[in-house]
């Protein structure tokens, strides 16, 4: 045996199970980003839009049938879709530019994917117009608002079908959950649940995944 032999059998020897655990743990969660975008990010990004959109509309209706805020239907709308449009166009930046090096099969899915919420809300605006203009203007933000989590429930589900993620799948079911038990209730009570159990969880899922997708955490 050569003595550069000897030194290589060491250093081979010198990581415990623990330091290789670390190593893989790592690689995974740079790989996760890599293919998946940043989930803590599209989750903290969405929990926020949702947490300010909703909030605009609880503050409008109360629950009570009093405003708690001098918001108008109108501004909570416009609050709404202006918050969503600034978490797309963030999630959107962030997943291409961590998508950038991925070719392929996965590529396509990811392109088609984000289509698929452009157009489902795009065909949204159209349909929910036309029944605009015959609501009274509770029912008619109620709408726009129940429409939008409805989307984005059946999205949540599809994704994880395309990606195999079954907790995404949970989370999907979990919004739609959430939205068909408070349009019974009224605009102030599902803006309340959707703002404070859709928006609220998003940012705590958001905020756990970033701790279990830091490199060395275990």
């Amino acid at each position: 045996m050569r003595p550069g032999d000897a030194e290589d059998a060491e250093d081979e020897r010198a990581l415990s199970p623990e330091e290789m655990l670390r190593i893989i743990e790592s690689q995974r969660a740079v790989t996760a980003r890599r293919l998946g975008g940043d989930p803590p990010v599209f989750y903290v990004v969405w929990g926020l839009a949702w947490l300010v959109g909703f909030g605009a509309f609880f503050l409008h209706y109360g629950l009570s049938g009093r405003s708690y805020a001098p918001i108008s239907v109108g501004s909570a709308t416009a609050i709404l879709f202006a918050a969503m449009a600034l978490a797309i166009a963030i999630t959107s930046y962030v997943g291409w530019k961590q998508n950038s090096q991925v070719r392929g099969v996965s590529q396509d899915r990811a392109t088609m994917y984000g289509l698929s919420w452009f157009f489902a809300f795009f065909g949204m605006g159209i349909i929910g117009s036309h029944f605009d203009k015959v609501l009274p203007p509770a029912e008619s933000g109620l709408l726009w608002a129940s429409l939008s989590v409805w989307i984005v429930s059946i999205l949540f589900m599809a994704g994880a079908a395309v990606w195999r993620q079954p907790a995404m799948f949970f989370v999907g079911v979990w919004i739609a959950a959430v939205n068909m038990v408070g349009v019974p209730a009224g605009p102030g009570w599902h803006a309340l649940l959707v703002s404070a159990g859709v928006g609220g969880g998003f940012i705590a899922i958001g905020a756990v995944l970033r701790v279990r997708l830091r490199p060395g955490k275990a």
